[in-house]
């Protein structure tokens, strides 16, 4: 297991790459979005996301980002999904990489180190993953709505506007939807909508800018569909990960 730690300043772009490894991305400050050719998954503080080894993906850092990461050859984590997703990380989990990333590379063959990768391998086999991914569709019609709206997810334009200037059917995009990001189209644009405003608060943005940034009508309107979907309020949320507001010491 190797370990690399970094801290970046906001707006950093790692441009698309790839490892032969697995990759655990976690982010002990700011929030992180991973993008692929399946979709976007944004990383809020004291969150992880997962990489299966040789998947192509850049990460843009919303706010100054200290990212700890950890590579596992592919056989030690067999059980763990192939596809990418953001994890709740336990308490222990988190120390665990914190201490994990102090070596450059852990040998299995020191007894001290294998059982430091043997108890991370364990944590991570029990982990929660939570819904802060957006699907992409592979669908050419249906990816020139998901263009418009992410280049202006504010875009107040509703499904037959925008299918209509992007040259597709409403029942088309509709279908397309469904099949390809098991998401319909109202729900897809409310987690871009979510997301959106998730990062735009990690940058600095008050609530209430964010929530109009992102399309909502009210900030009040966000908070309620944030804590429906993750359980508590914006600013809890990007605190320690306890619904707890995180202060930097």
């Amino acid at each position: 297991m190797a370990s690399v730690s970094a801290d970046f300043a906001h707006g950093y772009l790692i441009p698309e790459h790839s490892h032969p490894e697995d990759q655990l991305l976690f982010a002990s400050r700011g929030v992180m979005t991973l993008r692929t050719k399946q979709g976007v998954w944004v990383v809020p503080p004291l969150r992880a996301v997962w990489i299966p080894a040789d998947t192509p993906h850049s990460v843009a850092m919303s706010g100054a980002v200290s990212m700890r990461t950890l590579y596992f050859l592919p056989q030690l984590c067999q059980r763990l999904t192939g596809k990418c997703f953001v994890m709740n990380v336990s308490p222990l989990l988190r120390e665990l990489i914190l201490h994990a990333c102090k070596f450059k590379r852990l040998n299995k063959r020191a007894s001290a180190e294998r059982r430091i990768i043997e108890i991370i391998v364990d944590q991570l086999k029990a982990v929660d993953s939570i819904p802060l991914q957006l699907p992409r569709p592979t669908d050419t019609r249906a990816m020139r709505v998901v263009k418009a709206l992410l280049a202006e997810p504010s875009d107040p334009r509703d499904l037959e506007k925008l299918c209509r200037d992007c040259g597709a059917s409403k029942r088309t995009i509709q279908r397309v939807f469904l099949e390809e990001t098991k998401m319909n189209f109202g729900k897809w644009r409310q987690q871009l909508r979510l997301l959106h405003g998730l990062e735009l608060m990690a940058s600095g943005v008050k609530v209430t800018a964010a929530a109009l940034e992102a399309g909502y009508s009210s900030p009040s309107a966000f908070i309620s569909m944030f804590r429906k979907q993750l359980g508590t309020t914006p600013m809890r949320y990007l605190g320690d990960g306890n619904g707890r507001e995180h202060v930097e010491k």
